[in-house]
């Protein structure tokens, strides 16, 4: 489960969008910056739309870092007065994974805000021939006919089958992109044989943002359940794995828990977004290439609720009493013996 990035446009940009749609702007390139959407770049009409489109949008590309681009075409729309405009979503091949989540997370939010009537065709790229006016083409004549998909169109293709097309807010739990994998770094590997071999009872894993992996934050040869909720931040997201060492119905009892700690509106959006994401490709992991079995998956966001008691229930939920049968409750008194016949009918001997 996870969430849309809850990112919208800046003051500035819904400013600038009321205004270009009137025909003296051909370009605009969006960005997101401090978890915002703004205006990146614009630029006027020279010539015809397609004498535009190369000349203008292939120098704004960068090779790494993902972008948006609405370009206007010279085409009216069906109701005559306003024209249409081509969305391109520019996603490299070697950007950040982060970024890649981060912009295909909010190109629905953008989308609206820009105003749905007014785009012709949308267009996915992750190299340069993708967003040529040849690759536009391309994808107009595929549209009209399907084709056998490259590699590259497939991940495409599922980027925009997997995004969110509603605005809901940032804490809904709902489909949104596919997760991802970081790998972990070889002291995380280590911790986790040992943490498999008994050497240890919890172990803390962190992301690393930047390096894209997935590190050892802190371990614990015997964890006391007690201080359990002191260890996990308060102003970050966790995974933890803990050995849950109990008994039930007299039988003495470890069982692997996967806990993911997530402190709400403290995190930032990219690390919550990358946290979600990358928490069952992890536990998967876990499972099926370290051979831990977990026992119980757990989400919290108040670190408080870490207790053996917590834990016990959530293993062995209690059976529900059984349902007693209803007792008739009794009459009020003064009336008398109660009588075993009915009487007879006046007028009756």
């Amino acid at each position: 489960m996870s969430h849309q990035t809850g990112i919208s446009a800046s003051k500035g940009l819904a400013d600038f969008f009321a205004i270009c749609k009137d025909g003296s702007i051909r370009l605009v390139k969006v960005s997101i910056e401090d978890e915002q959407l703004v205006l990146s770049h614009n630029e006027q009409p020279v010539n015809t739309w397609e004498e535009d489109y190369d000349q203008l949008i292939l120098p704004l590309l960068e090779e790494k870092q993902p972008c948006y681009i609405f370009f206007r075409t010279d085409e009216l729309g069906g109701t005559g007065d306003t024209y249409q405009w081509i969305f391109i979503s520019w996603s490299p091949d070697f950007s950040p994974v982060r970024q890649k989540m981060l912009y295909a997370g909010t190109r629905a939010t953008l989308r609206k805000e820009f105003g749905g009537n007014y785009i012709k065709d949308e267009v996915f790229g992750t190299a340069r021939e993708d967003v040529t006016l040849a690759g536009y083409r391309k994808h107009r004549q595929s549209q009209q006919a399907p084709a056998t998909l490259t590699y590259a169109e497939e991940e495409l293709d599922l980027i925009k089958k997997n995004e969110v097309h509603a605005e809901i807010g940032i804490d809904t739990k709902h489909q949104t992109v596919q997760g991802v994998m970081f790998p972990l770094t070889q002291a995380a590997r280590d911790k986790v044989l040992q943490y498999k071999e008994g050497m240890y009872s919890y172990i803390q894993l962190s992301l690393d943002l930047k390096e894209e992996v997935v590190d050892v934050a802190l371990v614990e040869e015997d964890i006391n359940l007690s201080r359990l909720s002191s260890k996990v931040p308060m102003d970050h997201a966790r995974y933890h794995l803990i050995n849950f060492k109990h008994t039930h119905e007299g039988d003495y009892m470890e069982n692997t828990v996967f806990i993911y700690s997530m402190p709400g509106y403290k995190c930032s959006i990219k690390e919550r977004m990358l946290y979600s994401s990358c928490k069952s490709p992890l536990t998967d992991t876990l499972e099926m290439s370290y051979g831990i079995p977990i026992v119980k998956k757990i989400e919290i966001d108040d670190p408080k609720e870490l207790t053996a008691e917590f834990l016990q229930e959530e293993i062995h939920p209690k059976k529900n009493a059984v349902r007693q049968s209803f007792a008739k409750p009794k009459g009020p008194g003064g009336r008398g013996p109660r009588r075993m016949t009915k009487p007879k009918p006046a007028g009756e001997d």
